[in-house]
């Protein structure tokens, strides 16, 4: 009897936590709840800003639903903290933004979360309209400096899925002073001419993994920015485009550094460059050590595996000068395919801190149906395996 009781106790319980849990959680149409319009002409910012408010302030899960059509939003700033550590925006319609420098080119942001804890995005394409600005530039007119399609700001523990993201004015999706975040199956396309348009940056976060995405614009695939640690990018298409790209670091006199990034299995497509670590020639406390670039795939790019130490734009602001940022235990192993010059390697390290321990491992990489050639300046470093083409590295500075 007692046993019996017990049993009848326990489904009491479980069936009230699962009538507490369909209580908590939240669905909340932006259409349906907040007046939302999908006709690609009305404002939406105030439905999607309240639907959000609302989903931040729910004790529980909450999901904010932006149907199919194509709804028109300004810049927004989605902010926290919030009291549910479960929020999603699932968008499966379209966001544009108006177009007019005044409501959008002059504002740093699209779409931002900050200060977010337990957050998916999922879904959705957004267009941002990024064409007019990148015209302007090229008719060196006064243009506004550009808007950044999403930022994630100061978040942590969130997914991002399942997003296609084109034509953004400047960077397409930036992740900044945030921890855990995830980034998988995302699509991100820009003309290759079209400026700035990065991919995905991670700036001064740690704990970002980036997998399974298509990513081709006219600036880097991914960049990586000061202060990054333990970033994981594995199984990206990248092209056209910049490259994967660690930098460019010390542009600042005093800059943390970045440290611990693995890149894997990835293929770069007629990129300008394919793996690259890039510096400012000037003084600088930035460093980048622990990097692990292991089975790249490349075609036809035009430097598959460079450091360049010598950035200076213009050669303005840096001219005499040599970089600080100090560049060791890098490791690039298993790359292979096909580079549109002859020097497939080149390292142009500072001559103020050549860079130390450069690793290299079975790197295979022809020039039309030929071995490349390696370039070293100030690098110190040893290689193993097959090599194509053969190293360059020094074993010591003397």
């Amino acid at each position: 009897m007692a046993n019996s009781s017990n049993l009848l106790i326990m489904r009491l319980i479980i069936i009230l936590v699962a009538l507490a849990h369909c209580v908590i959680a939240k669905t909340l149409n932006v259409v349906t709840g907040y007046g939302a319009k999908a006709d690609g002409v009305s404002d939406n910012s105030a439905s999607f800003l309240k639907a959000w408010k609302d989903a931040c302030s729910t004790a529980g899960e909450a999901t904010v639903y932006v149907p199919s059509g194509q709804f028109l939003v300004r810049p927004t700033l989605f902010s926290g903290p919030c009291v549910s550590t479960n929020i999603t925006v699932q968008v499966d319609g379209k966001l544009i933004p108006r177009t007019d420098s005044e409501a959008y080119g002059t504002s740093s942001y699209w779409l931002q979360f900050q200060r977010v804890k337990g957050m998916t995005f999922k879904g959705g394409y957004l267009d941002g309209k990024g064409s007019a600005l990148w015209s302007c530039k090229a008719g060196k007119g006064k243009c506004p400096d550009g808007t950044r399609s999403i930022i994630f700001h100061k978040v942590s523990d969130v997914l991002v899925t399942g997003v296609t993201s084109i034509n953004s004015q400047l960077f397409h999706i930036v992740i900044d002073g945030s921890q855990n975040v995830r980034v998988d199956r995302v699509e991100i396309a820009a003309p290759d001419a079209s400026p700035n348009t990065d991919g995905i940056h991670v700036e001064e976060s740690t704990g970002v993994t980036i997998t399974n995405s298509n990513i081709g614009t006219g600036d880097d695939c991914i960049s990586i920015g000061k202060g990054t640690q333990n970033l994981w990018i594995e199984g990206i298409k990248c092209g056209p485009g910049h490259g994967i790209s660690i930098g460019s670091l010390g542009k600042e006199a005093v800059e943390p550094g970045v440290q611990n990034v693995t890149v894997k299995n990835v293929v770069l497509t007629g990129t300008q460059n394919g793996l690259r670590i890039k510096s400012w020639a000037r003084k600088s406390t930035g460093f980048v050590k622990s990097i692990l670039f292991d089975g790249a795939t490349m075609n036809n790019v035009k430097y598959p595996i460079i450091i360049d130490q010598d950035y200076c734009p213009d050669r303005k602001n840096c001219p005499g000068q040599n970089s600080g940022v100090k560049i060791s235990q890098v490791r690039y192993s298993n790359a292979r395919g096909t580079s549109a010059t002859q020097v497939a390697v080149l390292f142009k390290c500072s001559p103020s801190s050549w860079c130390q321990g450069i690793r290299m491992a079975n790197v295979q990489l022809s020039y039309r149906g030929h071995p490349s050639t390696a370039s070293c300046q100030n690098a110190i470093g040893t290689a193993g395996g097959l090599m194509v083409p053969q190293s360059c590295l020094k074993l010591s500075s003397t």
